[in-house]
């Protein structure tokens, strides 16, 4: 059986954060991803972590002088072989080193050009930098975040990064592929972590319309106002997470604090809110974080241990699906999704740098 991707073949041009982590979720489902490095590229900010970087596995790495004329022939010979091109570099970087779109897809009309920027192709902002913060901050998702009486908090680069920019970028290359099989012709993929992350609040925008969601941060059913959505400090100073929205689940964690529900009034009435949660916080003081786990493992509260990375290895449904991965040196996350017939297997790690050649990609990458 092969992964769902075996036979596609990617040029990544090396960039940061979403461009990677692309190029990683594509090289999970089976492409051949060949990532174009320059010469002594290295991501200053992770420092001695940029050597064990999980997001480069399943590639093949050469390098590639890219402001030199023999750098950008072999560049382009690459992808006139390619299928796919994905480069996260800032608007117009690609057409001054003669990569861009216009020129690559004159060349390979079947070519699918993937580019993902904070702020998009084109707009005012198109050319100013930014970080997954920015582009959080300005879209309104981060007003969302945080409690009410402090700044919000950065959600690490979860969500405009990875979120709204790799996904978002995967999602379009894979159905410019699948528009390809229609037309014959490729195109360019303009992802913006701006716009994904507009998707990905969808949901708060609906229920903005609708009159349920108040722009006041920490005053809503689903950003900790809910004494029945957030966490709790336990005995032993760890935290559970309570997600009891449904009456039922609500009535099971009830039941597990051993409270009585006739006496709580109405969970949605929200002048109950303060004494449910100062007696959930006093409850939940009452034991250890594990012994809360244990006590409501299998019920339906909605209440789960606040697990880090090395206990997340170790948690038995985690463990059961495999999610994540040992070679022995750290944990990393399994390939995902799964798939019925077809097997995404761990991929092998990431590439010296610079391990492959543009001469051994081109014999194995016939033109199409």
């Amino acid at each position: 059986m092969t992964a769902p991707l075996t036979g596609v073949r990617v040029v990544e041009l090396a960039s940061i954060g979403p461009g990677p982590h692309a190029g990683m979720l594509l090289a999970d489902l089976g492409a051949d991803v060949v990532r174009v490095e320059r010469p002594g590229n290295r991501d200053d900010r992770l420092g001695s972590a940029a050597v064990h970087d999980l997001l480069l596995r399943g590639r093949r790495s050469v390098v590639l002088d890219l402001k030199t004329p023999p750098g950008v022939a072999a560049a382009a010979a690459l992808a006139d072989r390619a299928d796919v091109l994905i480069e996260g570099l800032r608007p117009g970087v690609t057409e001054r080193l003669g990569l861009g779109p216009d020129v690559l897809l004159a060349r390979n009309q079947r070519l699918v050009y993937g580019r993902v920027t904070g702020w998009g192709q084109h707009g005012p902002l198109a050319s100013t930098v930014g970080h997954d913060l920015n582009f959080l901050a300005v879209t309104g998702a981060l007003h969302t975040l945080g409690p009410a009486d402090a700044p919000p908090p950065p959600p690490l680069n979860y969500v405009a990064d990875f979120g709204g920019g790799s996904m978002l970028l995967v999602v379009g290359v894979l159905a410019a592929l699948l528009d390809r099989e229609r037309t014959g012709l490729g195109q360019v993929v303009d992802a913006a972590m701006v716009d994904g992350v507009a998707s990905l609040s969808q949901l708060v925008l609906s229920l903005r319309a609708a009159g349920a969601w108040s722009d006041r941060r920490g005053a809503n059913l689903v950003d900790g106002a809910a004494p029945f959505y957030c966490c709790y400090v336990c005995a032993d100073g760890r935290y559970v997470a309570v997600a009891a929205l449904e009456p039922q689940f609500f009535a099971e964690l009830l039941s597990g604090l051993e409270l009585p529900a006739a006496e709580l009034g109405d969970r949605l009435d929200r002048a109950t809110w303060p004494r449910l949660r100062a007696l959930f916080t006093e409850r939940f003081l009452t034991r250890s974080r594990d012994e809360w786990a244990e006590r409501f493992a299998h019920t339906d509260a909605c209440v789960t241990p606040v697990l880090d990375f090395g206990e997340a290895a170790e948690e038995p449904h985690l463990t059961a699906r495999r999610t994540y991965v040992d070679r022995g040196d750290g944990i990393e996350a399994a390939p995902a999704p799964r798939f019925s017939r077809s097997v995404a297997a761990l991929p092998p790690p990431a590439p010296a740098v610079g391990s492959s050649t543009v001469e051994e990609i081109v014999r194995d990458w016939p033109r199409p």
